[in-house]
């Protein structure tokens, strides 16, 4: 079996489900909002949630940084200003993980340079998530890899070709992987999220966890994907579907997560067994349901069985119909009066 272990949980094969609230900059640079999105997180019953840490100097130029940036979603006039805003401090990180701590839920963040990975590694997270957008950063990837904690790697925007890459410069380092299939889209389009691409990984990459991060409206995708095998599930996490902010719209807020997470246990309880039987609680109805052979017509102890004699009728608790055939030229044991139930201690055999 393979597994990795993300904090205190195993991952894997026969393994619950890993669900992830994806708070990503949905705090809104305010520590009281992230405190809020990870109580609620808590009650939904995630095992984990993850922030977004950057250092802003480090990911943009010069230019990315002084670039306009005025729309409804902005923060601040430029792009720097915007990613500035929401960028909580490093003393707001180690409040979160401690108000994690208190909580029993996981803590954690994808890191986008290597200094916010040097960060997280300093401040003990457990795992590392990196975003799709550093699928292709190799120098980061390896960076990352060599802190020799468990990596979970989105797939957003990448072929399977760079997928292939991505995982065989990780494994060099690491081999506790999981790769999630993720369309990068804010919502995705239900046509692009192509979940069957969980066969192909799972195929291509045996020893890696295979799960799933979504960007789509409602709760329907997920539960599908840990049918088709996905042990990790990351779903953004908002408050407030409408608030000010670009990711907010491809969230589930508190009520949808929390539904989305008790349909994604009820489907691992449904996958049961490969082997196809009666459950215990089936029984009872078996026998109020199904047909017995019954006596069409009086049978005198010592007649010979013939078709004419039998029909079938309910409840199920004699002689199976699937036997018809087998009693007949059989002989009557006892005196069985029309219209009655054929058990099997009835019959010579």
């Amino acid at each position: 079996m393979k597994t990795i272990k993300l904090g205190n949980k195993l991952v894997g094969d026969e393994q619950q489900t890993f669900v992830i609230a994806e708070i990503g900059i949905n705090h809104q640079g305010d520590i009281n909002i992230a405190k809020q999105l990870i109580d609620e997180a808590k009650d939904c019953g995630a095992d984990a949630v993850k922030l977004q840490k950057r250092t802003i100097s480090r990911i943009l130029t010069k230019e990315g940084l002084e670039m306009s940036y005025d729309n409804r979603n902005s923060f601040g006039k430029t792009y720097g200003e915007h990613k500035h805003a929401l960028e909580l401090s490093e003393s707001d990180y180690r409040e979160l993980l401690d108000y994690c701590k208190q909580l029993d839920i996981q803590f954690s963040a994808s890191g986008w340079d290597e200094e916010s990975i040097d960060f997280l590694d300093e401040l003990g997270v457990q795992f590392f998530k990196m975003a799709s957008a550093d699928l292709t950063n190799f120098p980061l990837l390896e960076h990352t890899a060599k802190k020799n904690k468990p990596m979970i790697l989105s797939t957003g925007m990448a072929n399977m070709s760079i997928v292939k890459q991505a995982v065989e410069h990780v494994e060099q380092f690491n081999q506790k992987i999981a790769i999630l299939q993720c369309t990068s889209t804010y919502p995705a389009k239900f046509d692009e999220i192509n979940l069957n691409v969980l066969h192909t990984y799972k195929a291509e990459f045996p020893n890696a966890i295979i799960g799933y991060s979504g960007h789509e409206q409602g709760i329907a995708i997920p539960p599908v994907a840990v049918a088709l095998g996905a042990k990790i599930i990351e779903r953004h996490f908002t408050l407030d579907r409408t608030m000010k902010g670009g990711d907010h719209a491809a969230s589930l807020e508190p009520q949808g997560f929390a539904k989305m997470v008790r349909d994604i246990h009820h489907i691992e309880e449904a996958m049961g067994v490969f082997q196809k039987e009666m459950q215990e609680s089936e029984a009872p109805i078996f026998k109020k349901l199904a047909k017995s052979i019954v006596s069409f017509v009086d049978i005198k102890k010592g007649d010979i069985i013939t078709r004419k004699m039998l029909t079938t009728k309910g409840p199920g608790s004699g002689i199976s119909p699937m036997k018809i055939k087998n009693l007949i030229g059989k002989k009557s044991k006892i005196d069985i009066l029309a219209d009655t139930v054929m058990n099997e201690e009835d019959i010579e055999w």
